[in-house]
């Protein structure tokens, strides 16, 4: 385990035997900044890099893979030598993705008494505002995007569906995302989309990546 220095000082990096590195970050803030700049390197053709397999961003981690075997000493002095501000936006550069959604969710009167706001008003912040996609989980094509505004901050709901619909729209904590395929879900509903988030036939199949700005629109029902 090792302190790196520079930008990531804070940061601890645990070697997962010999098959990647996990990277231990103050915030979502610092992970993004570093799931950046790794990218970026890698890109650049950084030879250090050259093994890595992937890079998962989470919340407050971040997992670098490679190949059984691979040599981690190079891995873990990139992510050591990496000179990068938490505080720095990347917008500029990222991709945004323009996301339709026609807002007649069974949880948008609820989002409003809980933010205070009108109906209308909760569909404008959502709007109004750029969200990040920050990392994935829970299902191919799931992203947690993050940015959004801070109004928006709603609880998750205290009885899960046992069924959310592909395409649902939806809130819970600091987080929106949009569901890929219909399952189990405790997330608020907004409404829907009919933008597929994942497609086996598409390359990547992934609609979004980390770091990608992602702009919701409102829509009329069909």
């Amino acid at each position: 385990m090792t302190t790196p220095s520079s930008g990531t000082r804070s940061a601890r990096i645990h070697r997962l035997a010999e098959v990647g590195l996990l990277v231990d970050l103050a915030d979502l803030d610092a992970v993004l900044a570093v799931d950046a700049a790794l990218r970026r390197a890698r890109e650049d053709g950084d030879p250090r890099l050259a093994e890595v397999l992937d890079i998962l961003p989470a919340a407050r981690t971040l997992l670098l893979t490679v190949p059984a075997g691979a040599d981690l000493d190079p891995v873990e002095e990139a992510v050591r030598r990496l000179d990068v501000d938490p505080s720095a936006s990347a917008a500029d550069e990222a991709p945004t993705v323009e996301i339709p959604v026609v807002y007649d969710g069974p949880d948008l009167a609820d989002v409003a008494r809980h933010t205070g706001l009108s109906e209308a008003e909760v569909v404008a912040a959502h709007t109004g505002t750029p969200w990040r996609a920050a990392f994935g989980g829970f299902a191919p094509g799931f992203f947690y995007l993050t940015g959004g505004d801070p109004r928006l901050e709603v609880p998750r709901r205290s009885e899960p569906r046992t069924a959310v619909p592909d395409g649902a729209v939806a809130l819970a904590g600091e987080f929106s995302a949009v569901y890929p395929r219909r399952s189990p879900g405790g997330w608020q509903l907004l409404g829907h989309t009919d933008a597929r988030m994942w497609d086996d036939a598409r390359t990547p199949p992934a609609l979004l990546a980390p770091g990608v700005l992602v702009r919701f629109v409102q829509g009329e029902a069909s």
